[in-house]
């Protein structure tokens, strides 16, 4: 990737951005309640290089509720459409770090993570981006604050015929298992069961056209307690019937993992970023980068994998599909209602989350006389702050009452 870095290209370097355009510091735009901003709005011959965004103290519900959207040339259609938290990797609004070469999300303090996406989109004469807010409230939580880059080059000469375009679409299903499928061996895995079809899979992409496969964000929502794995992934390429060009042997091979994992990892093209609980219950999630070994159609994709061997386990699956391909494209089928993409929250998170706002506000004004700081507070405290964006709410709700008793007893 970095062999021909010295290469003097016919091309001019540019960035949009959220600077503060009377030269103060105030570099952030405010995104209201059903509000709809243009980030970027380009003149082409060029290419989108790397989009950046952050917030501070945020509601982690935003990344459902948020869309990001993006048009090449003109469409009338997006070829991106996806929850803004998903779009840059973030599975059932629990924030993980990543290090991967497409997309990265680093760490800074009150909550704030930086969101990062490499894959390369060019346009030939127009590209447009926006951010949609369907939530109920200014995008930023505490601090309603959205700080973004997108970087881009314009070329000087227009691209070859055999440039495809970025898309990438969102999907979200509660699967289901076989009425064949006797109750008492629901949601374990059928080693002996068998699927010669694929007809039931989860379908993380349908689309028809001339491209290839980019990467795969997956998140499982684990109902059972166990062990939801042993699903194939199967691609239909082009006139596939059966049995598909790709398929594979269960899904942590998809993410190169060893056997079940059971510890969070992030590589260059593979990661097991999120695996909340040591039994799997509960929210995972995983990434594959298809960089070096993209997955080429001529006519038409469909993408799926199996919900445990043979379909057998009820899980609530979410994905993104990322892929390049010649326009047009197919159009999505419409998203689903802000109130059906939210996942699975404690029956407590929004009395958790006003006890979070609360403490967060009442250390924003100690903050402002340095003569209240408090060292082991504030350490606590930004750990707090962390753990609630990760999704360990019942963590960081007995810090917020420690918290709380500290401010409270000045100690």
């Amino acid at each position: 990737m970095t062999s021909r870095i010295y290469e003097l290209k016919d091309k001019t370097s540019h960035r949009i951005s959220s600077w503060d355009k009377k030269g103060k510091n105030f570099d952030h735009l405010q995104i209201k309640s059903k509000e709809t901003r243009i980030l970027a709005d380009i003149e082409g011959p060029g290419i989108i290089k790397h989009m950046y965004f952050t917030t501070i103290l945020q509601n982690p519900l935003d990344f459902r509720n948020s869309i990001i959207r993006i048009y090449w040339d003109d469409e009338n259609d997006p070829s991106v459409e996806v929850p803004l938290g998903d779009f840059f990797g973030i599975c059932n609004c629990r924030v993980r770090t990543i290090e991967s070469l497409m997309i990265t999300i680093n760490r800074g303090i009150l909550g704030s993570y930086g969101y990062n996406n490499y894959f390369p989109m060019p346009f030939s004469s127009h590209a447009r981006i926006e951010i949609e807010n369907q939530g109920p409230s200014i995008l930023g939580g505490v601090t309603p604050a959205f700080w973004y880059h997108v970087d881009y080059e314009i070329l000087e000469k227009p691209f070859a015929e055999n440039i495809g375009y970025f898309h990438a679409y969102w999907n979200k299903e509660m699967t289901k298992v076989s009425e064949k499928i006797p109750e008492k061996k629901k949601n374990t895995t059928l080693w002996n069961g068998k699927n010669l079809t694929g007809e039931d899979n989860y379908v993380i992409l349908d689309t028809k056209g001339n491209g290839q496969l980019a990467g795969l964000l997956l998140c499982i929502d684990n109902h059972t307690g166990i062990w939801y794995g042993e699903g194939d992934d199967m691609i239909f390429i082009d006139d596939d019937t059966w049995p598909p060009s790709f398929h594979g042997t269960g899904t942590e091979e998809i993410f190169g993992g060893g056997a079940s994992p059971k510890h969070e990892y992030s590589g260059p093209y593979t990661g097991f970023h999120l695996i909340e609980n040591f039994n799997y219950h509960g929210n995972n999630g995983m990434y594959r980068w298809y960089v070096n070994d993209t997955i080429r159609f001529k006519e038409r994709i469909k993408w799926t994998i199996e919900h445990g061997h043979a379909n057998n386990f009820e899980n609530e699956y979410s994905s993104v599909a990322y892929w390049y391909q010649k326009e047009p494209h197919k159009k999505f089928p419409p998203l689903l209602p802000p109130e059906k993409r939210i996942p699975r929250l404690p029956k407590n998170f929004n009395e958790i989350w006003m006890k979070y706002v609360d403490i967060a506000k009442k250390l924003f004004g100690m903050s402002r006389d340095p003569s209240s700081y408090d060292e082991k507070r504030e350490i606590l405290y930004q750990d707090t702050v962390h753990e609630f964006m990760q999704g360990k709410y019942q963590v960081a709700n007995d810090k917020i009452n420690t918290l709380k008793e500290m401010i409270e007893n000045k100690t």
